[in-house]
């Protein structure tokens, strides 16, 4: 198998499981190109670009399955897409940020398989919508950490919101996406202005996640139960976690 046809299966492959539980893939984007020594330059700009595409998917997939409310996604958008606008402009070195970030994701992969026994009492236990005020806290910093990495910032999310039980499984999937679409959307913009360059390869890299998002959130969507999706988000988390956490050694 040729390099090219590879890195078409990773991105089909990523784009699916991350798309069953509402993610974008972003992640697991940078992760590949950076294994391709992509450079920072382009790597950022198209695992936002990927993410748009595979969020837009996710979000168009959970709304007709009706996991999406106004009431329990727009705290978090209201200051989720400018604080992102803010991180795409940002640029630190990765040294600062990846460590921390990487060991939040750790703490949140267990938490959240520690949960996925109990998903279903908890899914029933959990109220319609989240608190608004520690929603619209939460989607600010989450927003501008999105896009400082280049994430889509559901990644973050949705550990969160069920861990403190804000939400049922699926929801959290739904307004994840949601949150992965204005915030790599917002980032995306904040990031062209700096001219970004975008590789020759990615209109079939947005083919190949197109067709991953797909059947990814039909899955998460109708098929997969709420256990299932929770240690699917756990080991994404984990292997973030785990990428980000190597690059102190």
């Amino acid at each position: 198998m040729s390099d090219q046809s590879l890195t078409a299966v990773l991105f089909a492959v990523i784009a699916l499981l991350y798309a069953a539980v509402g993610q974008a893939g972003g992640t697991g984007y940078v992760a590949v190109m950076g294994l391709l020594n992509y450079g920072p330059d382009a790597i950022k700009p198209t695992s936002l670009a990927l993410n748009v595409f595979v969020a837009a998917i996710g979000y168009w997939r959970f709304a007709r399955a009706g996991f999406l409310t106004w009431r329990s996604y727009y705290p978090f958008a209201i200051l989720g897409a400018p604080f992102s606008v803010l991180g795409g402009a940002t640029h630190l070195p990765s040294g600062y940020y990846q460590p921390l970030v990487g060991l939040l994701l750790l703490v949140a992969a267990f938490q959240t398989v520690r949960s996925a026994k109990s998903a279903d009492q908890l899914d029933r236990d959990a109220p319609s919508a989240p608190p608004f005020l520690p929603a619209l806290l939460a989607g600010a910093v989450i927003g501008f950490v999105s896009g400082l990495t280049g994430v889509g910032g559901g990644i973050f999310l949705a550990p969160l919101v069920l861990a403190l039980g804000w939400i049922e499984t699926r929801q959290a999937a739904a307004i994840s996406t949601v949150f992965n679409l204005l915030n790599s959307a917002a980032a995306l913009a904040g990031v062209w202005a700096t001219m970004p360059a975008f590789p020759a390869e990615l209109p079939l890299w947005l083919v190949d996640v197109g067709l991953g998002g797909l059947l990814g959130s039909w899955l998460g969507a109708f098929y997969f139960r709420p256990r299932i999706l929770r240690i699917i988000l756990a080991v994404l988390l984990a292997v973030a976690g785990a990428r980000m956490v190597w690059t102190i050694f």
